[in-house]
């Protein structure tokens, strides 16, 4: 996310079986095929060094600084700041409170779109799906354009609050509305997951018991789904935390900083110290962050419960009466928090000015031809960002194919190692990525004297290491899957694993590929925690574009836009949901 995303690890690999064994066998036997596996993985091997281990390491050096200083050194400096616990605090506030709402929300949604016979499910499911892959400065733009004495909608309609009346959501609990918004489907996939993985033989046991369809949720499902739940929870939480494009929208004006709104701020100053106090601040909140993870790691493992038998729902909840209720409650629920939102953007976008009702003297498509005539930074943004997300998403793409064939039929300390390394930039909140990356790439690099600094680069090589995860999830789940009795033979017949991969291996996996390449186009391409601190002239993407007309006052073109974007982020969505038919079950995130 799609994500945004923000981010939990991926299952550790496992090859097991009679034709796993075979060929492990006849690789010892045959020293000559690992030889070349072992090029290859020290190649992969080479490439995760550099986007994932070295940004972290230079990021941790560049804080540790000054060390021998004492209580005079940056990092404790820092630390002793009223401005750096503030921060946190917010940040835990947010979070925590964001967190909660996403858990109502999103396991509302599991619950009721996964075990009840509500009609129409896939389309409840596609458009419950879409605030996780709208932008969230995007989704802040559109609540603002809903809200407050300003907004066109409600001038519109006539109900809009007294001029200078204050915008409720330029406040603390206005930032944890949106971000629990924006994050509530990532807990709707785990809960979803776990759902889906329960053995119908409980369920139909249960209710041959007699089990009313309540004690079987209350006694059954829910005890079993408590580790997706608190999976769910640990990923959103890490997301809300390291958001920046709500906060920043909404915190700013109200003087409401949490921690990666604060590191931006100090990238703004260009003090003397400004590289070790952000370094310090990023290495605080992915400290922060990682112990979500963990946390979330140590109790799946302790809430995890082996289960036997075909899974599946055995028959859906009747709801009976209440189904037409319970479908009206769905679509009031979205209502409110996708559709009237969004039909204030496409309201703002259509005015000339905030405040003005639209009607038919005051429609007006200025903006539009603004944006797509004379505003060159527009299309200059869309071309940036188009390439950038195209580029990183079929690069990852052809590292992920050898990657995920390596992780699945290779077993060592060393390859479980990279694994967990591949992880941390997509848990690591975005904004401490870039100001890794800044570090790290702030000089030319070595024998080449070239300098990624200030250059599209520099944003290619961030999005490379955040969204690795996301391209080689579906890749690895599609290779786990397959029979390596297949690859067994070929061996046998004298195929060398080059031509394994290009004829057996790479043809089995091209769909997950493809489908994991979109997911990181349609994550890369609206991106903005990372590129906001990476971007410079000429080299603005989508999201920083809309941020920053939003900062200049220019809230009608910002909402063009975004409407904009929100249209490509739909189509782009609705491609997949196309292909998904002829994808293996579990590649597209929502069609479980």
């Amino acid at each position: 996310m799609m994500t945004d995303r923000p981010s939990g690890a991926l299952a550790a690999p496992a090859t097991t079986g009679r034709g796993s064994g075979l060929l492990l066998g006849w690789c010892r036997r045959n020293p000559s095929a690992t030889a070349s596996q072992q090029v290859l993985l020290y190649a992969l091997l080479l490439i995760i060094l550099l986007l994932s281990v070295l940004p972290s390491l230079r990021l941790l050096w560049q804080a540790l600084q000054g060390w021998q200083q004492g209580l005079d050194a940056p990092f404790i400096r820092m630390l002793r700041s009223a401005a750096t616990w503030t921060a946190l605090e917010h940040s835990l506030y947010t979070s925590l409170l964001g967190t909660a709402l996403a858990l109502l929300l999103g396991g509302l949604f599991a619950l009721i779109l996964t075990l009840t016979d509500v009609r129409g499910r896939s389309l409840w499911v596609f458009l419950f799906m879409l605030p996780m892959m709208i932008p969230p400065q995007v989704t802040a733009l559109s609540w603002l354009q809903l809200s407050g004495p300003a907004s066109p909608l409600l001038n519109t309609l006539g109900i809009a609050p007294p001029l200078g009346s204050p915008q409720p959501l330029y406040s603390a609990e206005g930032v944890a509305l949106l971000l629990g918004i924006q994050h509530a489907p990532l807990v709707f996939l785990a809960l979803r997951t776990h759902l889906l993985a329960i053995p119908r033989e409980l369920i139909e046991a249960a209710r041959l018991s007699g089990a009313h369809q309540r004690r079987v949720l209350w006694d059954i499902l829910l005890p079993l789904c408590r580790g997706g739940l608190w999976t769910g929870a640990a990923i959103a939480f890490v997301s809300c935390l390291g958001n920046f494009g709500i906060p920043a929208m909404l915190g700013i004006p109200a003087s409401y900083y949490v921690l990666p709104t604060l590191i931006y701020q100090k990238m703004a100053s260009f003090g003397a110290d400004m590289l070790s106090d952000v370094a310090s601040l990023s290495v605080l909140i992915g400290v922060v962050a990682l112990t979500g993870v963990a946390l979330q790691n140590r109790i799946q493992r302790q809430q995890a419960l082996p289960l036997l038998g075909m899974a599946g729902r055995a028959l859906d909840f009747q709801l009976g009466r209440w189904r037409p209720w319970t479908e009206l409650a769905l679509a009031l629920i979205l209502l409110l928090i996708l559709l009237l939102p969004l039909l204030a953007l496409i309201t703002s976008s259509l005015v000339p000015a905030l405040g003005v009702p639209l009607n038919w003297h005051s429609l007006t498509f200025a903006a539009y031809q603004e944006m797509l005539s004379h505003q060159g930074a527009t299309l200059r943004a869309l071309g940036n960002s188009l390439l950038l997300s195209t580029v990183a998403a079929l690069l990852l793409m052809l590292i992920s194919l050898p990657l995920a064939y390596l992780l699945a039929r290779r077993q060592s300390p060393l390859i479980h190692w990279l694994h967990a390394a591949i992880d941390v930039p997509y848990a690591l909140p975005g904004v401490v990525l870039a100001i890794a990356c800044i570090l790290l790439f702030a000089r030319p690099l070595p024998w080449l004297n070239i300098s990624l600094y200030g250059s599209l680069g520099i944003i290619l090589v961030a999005y490379l290491a955040r969204f690795l995860a996301v391209s080689l999830k579906p890749v690895h789940s599609s290779m786990l899957q397959l029979d390596p009795a297949l690859e067994e033979a070929a061996q046998l017949a004298g195929a060398g694993l080059l031509q394994r991969l290009f004829s057996i291996v790479l043809p089995l996996l091209a769909p997950s590929a493809f489908a994991g390449c979109l997911l990181v186009f349609l994550t890369a391409v609206n991106e903005l925690t990372v590129s906001a601190l990476l971007w410079s002239a000429g080299n603005e993407t989508l999201g920083v574009l809309i941020f920053n007309l939003d900062e200049s006052g220019d809230a009608v073109l910002a909402s063009a836009v975004a409407v904009m974007i929100v249209a490509l982020v739909a189509a782009l969505m609705t491609v997949l949901n196309l292909l998904g038919r002829y994808l293996p079950q579990g590649v597209i995130p929502w069609q479980r």
